[in-house]
């Protein structure tokens, strides 16, 4: 039996650790465009995808990122996924050719099989991967369980712990 709470079996990720692992995300799209290697364009999936997407976007000097917005949350119980903001249709051309698209996380998969619905052309990678949804990715660097959270940086704030055997 486990007596763990789903939190309680974290990995957390420091903004050292993102960038890590952001970059060699980088280093294994590079020169995996359609284009000669390279890629149009960087779609980041909001909000977690934004600050891997400026990583990867800086590291192969891809000037053009857009995003796309996706709700699937809604006060921390999942439901339907649902685009509330798409990137520019021009950018996009024909269902998502020579366009990274950049998340943190590929979890449920259920974001990314809409978007993908949508863009079935364009490369999908993710910084992190979860077993149940890593088939609609075709990039990531770390898997985690199924069972894992991840902490990510923007979702934490520096404060005292006390130590285990008291002051």
């Amino acid at each position: 039996m486990n007596d763990r709470l789903p939190h309680e079996k974290g990995f957390h990720v420091s903004w050292d650790q993102l960038h890590r692992d952001a970059r060699a995300l980088a280093w294994r799209l590079d020169g995996k465009g359609p284009e000669d290697g390279a890629w149009r364009g960087i779609v980041a999936i909001t909000r977690g995808g934004m600050a891997p997407a400026m990583i990867v976007a800086r590291e192969l000097d891809v000037r053009t990122v857009d995003t796309i917005s996706v709700k699937s949350y809604n006060h921390q119980a999942q439901s339907d996924a649902q685009v509330i903001k798409s990137p520019q249709a021009d950018l996009m051309g024909d269902q998502g050719e020579g366009i990274l698209i950049v998340d943190d996380l590929v979890d449920s998969g259920k974001t990314l099989a809409l978007v993908r619905k949508l863009y079935p052309k364009a490369h999908f990678a993710t910084v992190y991967a979860k077993p149940q949804g890593r088939e609609m990715v075709d990039s990531y660097i770390t898997e985690v369980s199924q069972d894992t959270w991840i902490f990510f940086p923007w979702d934490m704030a520096l404060q005292y712990v006390e130590p285990y055997r008291g002051t």
